[in-house]
């Protein structure tokens, strides 16, 4: 029998997303469940889960957890026929702004508790302490799920194993060191070979620290991380632990991103036939108001607009390269760093027609970017995977990124020698973080625009690519197996044809078999 998996995450998509850890939570749980892994999604019960989450009903309640009482719903997402089990507490998770930020970008001042209470549940779920049938492996994803891991090893549980994935380690959950006393980390935890980290508490490096396994989000990612440059202060505990890290790589769901089908589309394309790209670019330029050219060259940035992202050099950048180009046309969608939004507004002045932003985002303007769009701009100073340049890749836009972590292992880079064969390239790639090092590969990439045989092969290169989850998923259950090879709960995989989601037929594990399971 395949093992039973419970996802512990933040986000998953539909029910709440602020980045690409709701997609891949979400596609993973899918592909998973597609395979026949009876994989479950535990999160927190935002208003948007509760109201987007289908069939809820109370299946657990949780007294004394860590924050104030707590009880545990469970449902489906419909869209993708995967359960969902939503830990209700108002007081911690309905509140108006993001799962971290309050409406004025402020980190919410509780979410040590927020979080901390996130994986205190996943724990009593896997000791058999609720009526939620008990997983063979408890797979958290990144900070917000870390202390799951210390928490499971701190019960003395050797059954279900636990993983942590890692999406982005620049991101680890610090708090001060006070805090681990409302949280129940106990004091031998609390060191430098526990969680502590320059004197204040992580949970990410309690994750990575308790965990059985650790996976990261691409090859060159997970070689990265390894080093100074790009640990985070935790390249010691990763290198320590480099036998028990694997790299598997994200995939997208096909079915929300293909040009051929896509709702958020008035007009489809597809490799096959690519006339629909040109009424996307000019419905594009239209709703940026810029001039109405099938021809000209337009270049789009669909970005965090931080300095991760290398939004603060295309300040210097895009003048550039407008100067040199003038019927180019650049289209930036995103928010962040407020000098940065500032500076780009500046250029919207100064090219009229030809540059422009929308602070912000929405869904529809997102894949209405990739597929109208030529070119696509992602510089970064890291990247543990990328999921946006795959998204303009499959709609045939070609993507001018970073030579760094994922983005490395998914965009093959066009041949440098001008006339040289496309082969296999679906992108233009550069490295380093210069103004100069940017402009010069974006050069590269109008060079080949301009070749209308090398374009339409880079684009067919891409667009016929398989980013699908399937043979990551088939990496997640080969580790899923390592670890629990043998499942011993013989009950079906649950489905929504099934009386009980996420629910056995079994009672509760008494409090012996509790300690049975403890001494396994």
């Amino acid at each position: 029998m395949l093992p039973r998996v419970l996802l512990v995450t933040s986000e998953a998509l539909p029910l709440a997303k602020t980045g690409g850890l709701g997609d891949a939570v979400s596609g993973l749980a899918r592909a998973l469940r597609e395979a026949q892994v009876d994989a479950t999604i535990l999160m927190p019960a935002y208003q948007s889960a509760l109201d987007h989450a289908t069939d809820l009903k109370e299946v657990a309640s949780l007294p004394g957890l860590i924050g104030g009482d707590a009880t545990v719903m469970s449902g489906w997402i419909t869209e993708f026929e995967v359960p969902v089990l939503l830990l209700r507490n108002d007081a911690l998770y309905v509140r108006d702004g993001s799962p971290y930020l309050d409406a004025d970008g402020r980190e919410w001042g509780d979410n040590a508790l927020r979080f901390a209470a996130l994986a205190q549940a996943a724990t009593r779920i896997s000791t058999g302490e609720t009526p939620i049938r008990v997983p063979h492996i408890v797979h958290a994803h990144d900070w917000h799920a870390g202390m799951t891991p210390l928490f499971l090893h701190a019960a003395g549980i050797k059954r279900p194993k636990s993983i942590i994935t890692i999406h982005n380690l620049a991101f680890q959950g610090v708090f001060p060191m006070e805090t681990a006393d409302a949280l129940g980390v106990p004091h031998s935890y609390r060191g430098s070979d526990g969680a502590e980290f320059w004197g204040q508490l992580s949970f990410l490096k309690a994750g990575l620290r308790y965990a059985d396994r650790i996976t990261t989000v691409s090859d060159t990612y997970a070689k990265e991380i390894l080093t100074p440059e790009f640990g985070n202060g935790l390249d010691g505990l990763l290198n320590h632990r480099k036998d028990d890290l694997s790299a598997i790589p994200n995939g997208i769901d096909s079915d929300i991103w293909d040009p051929a089908t896509d709702p958020f589309l008035t007009s489809h394309f597809s490799a096959m036939d690519m006339r629909g790209k040109i009424r996307n670019k000019l419905e594009l330029q239209q709703m940026f108001g810029l001039t109405t050219d099938p021809e000209a060259p337009l270049m789009v940035m669909g970005s965090r607009l931080t300095s991760q992202k290398m939004a603060d050099l295309t300040i210097d950048a895009f003048p550039r390269l407008l100067d040199a180009h003038p019927r180019m046309q650049i289209a930036v969608l995103g928010c962040g760093e407020k000098h940065i939004e500032d500076g780009l507004r500046a250029l919207q002045e100064r090219y009229p027609f030809r540059f422009a932003i929308n602070v912000g985002y929405d869904e529809r303007s997102a894949h209405l970017l990739h597929a109208g769009a030529d070119i696509l701009l992602h510089g970064s100073r890291f990247e543990p995977f990328g999921l946006t340049p795959i998204y303009s890749i499959l709609y045939g836009t070609i993507p001018v990124a970073s030579r760094i972590g994922g983005l490395a292992d998914t965009i093959k880079d066009a041949p440098l020698a001008e006339g040289a064969s496309i082969g296999d390239a679906t992108g233009v790639l550069f490295d380093g973080d210069t103004v100069d090092a940017m402009v010069a590969a974006v050069e590269r990439a109008v060079s080949l625009y301009r070749n209308p045989q090398a374009w339409t092969a880079m684009q067919k290169n891409g667009m016929t690519t398989n980013f699908g989850w399937e043979s990551s998923a088939a990496k997640y259950i080969e580790l899923y197996r390592s670890l629990a090879p043998v499942a011993p709960v013989t009950a079906p995989i649950v489905t929504r044809r099934t009386t009980e989601a996420a629910i056995g037929e079994a009672p509760v594990i008494a409090p012996a078999l509790v300690s049975e399971r403890k001494r396994a």
